[in-house]
């Protein structure tokens, strides 16, 4: 008896979009010595284990195995923990998560709420004693303490197992030491609360009071026997969480940070490294002015190193502030109409390159990432590359067509890359050719001109052939995947779309021979910090999946979504509707020009902020739009956080109007009773704490009111993730049942 294949939805679902079993979370030993990174065993297997790749024979170890560390037990995570995976969007098990001492000689771990260590030369494994549960364990830079948040207190515990204690404990239930709060780590992309010195004699340390912030509660109606979760929400135009910085010697001695907190409540990224003194960045709460600020650790005292003002908004950035080696700061801003890397207070970068993240600084070059500005020769649809970036020019490190990533330490570079021809994404470990010579790096183009340097590479051009050697690298090892194969290889075309070059993918039914136009379904994100056009195989996987159902798929990123300029990012302010939905529909209509897309029949499906969009799109626009599934919508865009939602509309209080205009319900009706009625499928998961139930609920009320049927899929138990395998591959089978309904 032969056994059936898994479908492509369960397939999907079970190995977590085909993410299980890929190595991540790559850390270099600063003398080139070895790799550290998480994979588990298997494309299907949650759980990761740590693991160290040795680059002077290439073999690889197992430093933690999981499952041998807990005797096979299940893991039992904390309230606390589960939060911190729901704001990193992480679906793993087992080592999620792992820091190092300075040599990345020692690593620390949190399992099950209990703190471990390994040692990376020899994979050594201990258990420390801890006061549980454990939360971000991170190692002294000299390797002689591991600091922990156990409790809401700050917690310190010797690598020998000797001297555990608490450093600070909270004054009440509603204050934490060490811990982000939920506006930094779901907005900022700061997920840590505390840093140590590079003395490793004493701590910055984040105290969060809640108090000051709103209660909302979540229950789970299939089990009215559970008390309701209480959840601290700070919804657009309410009180935030307080959050100071102080300073906390090992012996307990304590100093506050001092800024001006009132006007800069925003505590957005901390910087503490050999280089120099503490370094942070506040920001106003209209997100419209930010201050680089150096702090003195005896004193607490800060000097302001740098300020930002932008008459829209100031974003933040992965990787900067920071400083360089040299003491110059390190910085990314919107300059001249481009974003662009600077280093003092000297542009490195011109418009041809759209830099997004700072990855590594050194003596020599900034290692970024970045992709074609708005003056670049070739637009290099959907792609995302790795530079070296000098006083000298623009280099760039990945050389293949995709989207690329990299860690780099000790003349040692791990690029990760992904690409349209191939599944999953390759981790290669390169060393710099140049580490073992005088250590100067080649000489570039020049500044902001994407020309050919003295290695061969090009910068912003965007070099196409496959397989050249990336400049002064050598290929070293490939770290190995175990991911499973997805069993399709996505049929895309990127491409523009209308007036305003709108990037999008448009994908047909791998067996599509021409001729009768097809059913059209949009598939976006379509909003902020959301890139869905990637040059990427698995970034399509499920796109494809419903274009051989018989559609084809389109996928736009309009403005408002990111990666191409700071005024395509920052055109949404105040009509973040009206903007995200007319490209959509500018981009559909374009498309129809050169694709056999049949407009009379277009659904659209989204989650998150895509859900929204997909609301949008059928209750504004019903002349377009035929039919949409509408997950985990963000409905009454008062109910959603205050650092998202104010960036984009401001505060509730002062613009009304704005925010009446801007939501899908409001006491104005938006839900027009005279428009044609469009089917309507909307998903939310009941334990939803980021985008909450209530925004669905709301939308169905008003749909009912207005005489408009709709359906509406509750799921029990489900955050704004959706991880369990059975709910995954469901949620796919009937959104295309309710699709093949709605416009048969």
């Amino acid at each position: 008896m032969t056994t059936r294949p898994d479908s492509f939805p369960r397939l999907h679902a079970r190995t977590q979009r085909f993410s299980l079993g890929a190595p991540r979370a790559f850390t270099v030993a600063p003398d080139g010595s070895r790799v550290l990174f998480l994979r588990s065993d298997s494309g299907t297997d949650r759980a990761n284990s740590l693991r160290a790749l040795d680059l002077a024979d290439g073999t690889e170890r197992v430093l933690a195995d999981p499952r041998a560390l807990l005797g096979g037990a299940d893991e039992n995570l904390s309230r606390e923990e589960r939060a911190r995976r729901e704001r990193s969007r992480e679906g793993g098990a087992g080592i999620v998560g792992y820091a190092t001492d300075a040599a990345v000689q020692l690593a620390s771990f949190a399992l099950s709420g209990r703190l471990f260590t390994a040692v990376t030369e020899t994979g050594a494994t201990r258990e420390l004693p801890s006061t549980g549960p454990v939360i971000d364990p991170r190692p002294s830079p000299d390797g002689r303490w591991i600091a922990y948040v156990g409790q809401g207190a700050l917690r310190v515990v010797g690598a020998d197992g000797e001297g555990e204690r608490a450093l600070i404990r909270p004054e009440s239930e509603a204050v934490t030491y060490g811990l982000a709060e939920f506006i930094a780590a779901e907005e900022m992309q700061r997920t840590r609360g505390f840093w140590w010195a590079p003395e490793s004699d004493r701590l910055l340390v984040a105290r969060v009071d809640d108090t000051p912030v709103r209660r909302w509660w979540i229950s789970d109606p299939a089990h009215p026997d559970r008390e309701p979760q209480r959840v601290a929400y700070p919804a657009a135009g309410t009180d935030n969480a307080d959050v100071r910085l102080f300073v906390i010697g090992l012996d307990g001695a304590r100093t506050e940070v001092v800024w001006d907190w009132a006007r800069y409540p925003y505590l957005a990224h901390v910087h503490w490294s050999d280089a120099g003194v503490p370094l942070l960045l506040v920001q106003a709460r209209d997100q419209r002015e930010q201050l680089c600020l150096a702090v003195d650790p005896t004193t607490g005292a800060t000097r302001l190193v740098h300020a930002d003002e932008d008459p829209v908004w100031l974003d933040l950035f992965p990787g900067v502030p920071c400083w360089s080696p040299s003491g110059q700061l390190v910085r990314i801003a919107d300059e001249g109409g481009a974003r662009v890397l600077a280093v003092g207070e000297r542009p490195l970068t011109g418009p041809q390159l759209h830099i997004r993240a700072v990855l590594s600084v050194s003596a020599d070059d900034v290692l970024v990432t970045a992709s074609a500005g708005e003056a670049a020769a070739d637009p290099e649809i959907g792609e995302v590359h790795v530079y070296r970036v000098n006083e000298l020019g623009v280099e760039r490190v990945s050389q293949t067509p995709g989207v690329h990533s990299a860690v780099r330490a000790g003349g040692v570079t791990v690029l990760v890359s992904a690409g349209l021809d191939r599944p999953g994404s390759r981790a290669r470990v390169l060393r710099d050719d140049r580490a073992a010579g005088d250590g100067k790096p080649g000489r570039p183009g020049k500044p902001g001109n994407p020309g050919k340097g003295d290695q061969g590479s090009t910068a912003g051009a965007g070099l196409k052939e496959p397989g050249l050697k990336e400049p002064g690298l050598t290929e070293v090892a490939v770290v190995r995947s175990v991911a499973e194969d997805p069993g399709l290889s996505p049929r895309v075309t990127l491409t523009q779309g209308g007036a305003r070059r709108i990037p999008c993918a448009v994908l047909m039914p791998r067996d599509y021979q021409g001729g009768t136009p097809l059913p059209v379904l949009m598939d976006p994100y379509g909003g902020p910090h959301g890139q869905r056009v990637a040059a990427a195989h698995n970034a399509h996987l499920t796109s494809q999946w419903f274009a051989d159902q018989g559609f084809a798929v389109v996928v736009a990123d309009g403005r408002g979504t990111p990666g191409r300029s700071p005024a395509w990012e920052k055109a949404v302010r105040d009509e973040l509707a009206a903007v995200v939905l007319k490209d959509q529909v500018d981009a559909l209509q374009a498309l129809a020009g050169d694709f056999p897309l049949d407009l009379s029949k277009v659904a659209i499906r989204g989650w998150s902020f895509g859900g929204y969009l997909a609301a949008l799109a059928v209750l504004r626009r019903p002349d377009v739009f035929h039919a949409a599934v509408v997950g985990a919508p963000v409905t009454d865009l008062r109910l959603y956080d205050t650092h998202y939602q104010e960036r984009y509309l401001g505060l509730p209080d002062q613009q009304p109007d704005v925010y009446r205009r801007n939501s899908l319900i409001d006491d104005a009706g938006l839900v027009d009773a005279v428009a044609p009625h469009r089917p309507m499928m909307v998903i939310h998961g009941l334990a939803d704490d980021n985008v909450v139930v209530a925004h669905s609920l709301r939308l169905s009320s008003a749909l009912l009111a207005a005489g408009r049927p709709h359906e509406v899929l509750p799921l029990s138990g489900v955050t704004h993730m959706t991880p369990q395998e059975e709910v995954a591959e469901n949620l796919l089978m009937l959104q295309l049942d309710f699709l093949r309904r709605s416009l048969a």
